[in-house]
């Protein structure tokens, strides 16, 4: 018999798999100087392939597309 608890934990694992799967996943060649002139380390490069921005920016990045403004 299905109680709420089950519904519940199916609609967590539905929701959980749909965000796992419009995670972002970079492909290519890696910059390895950012838009903003700076090197982009290796180690950046290597754990994320075809990254195009540094740390910073892509944080800002980030921001922008979820709307943050900053003053």
């Amino acid at each position: 018999m299905v109680d709420i608890a089950d519904l519940a934990d199916e609609a967590i694992e539905e929701s959980l798999n749909r965000s796992i799967a419009n995670i972002q996943r970079y492909t290519g060649i890696s910059a390895t100087e950012c838009e903003c002139g700076e090197d982009i380390p290796e180690g950046r490069r290597l754990a994320i392939p075809g990254v195009k921005l540094c740390a910073a920016c892509q944080n800002l990045d980030d921001l922008k597309s979820k709307g943050v403004r900053r003053g």
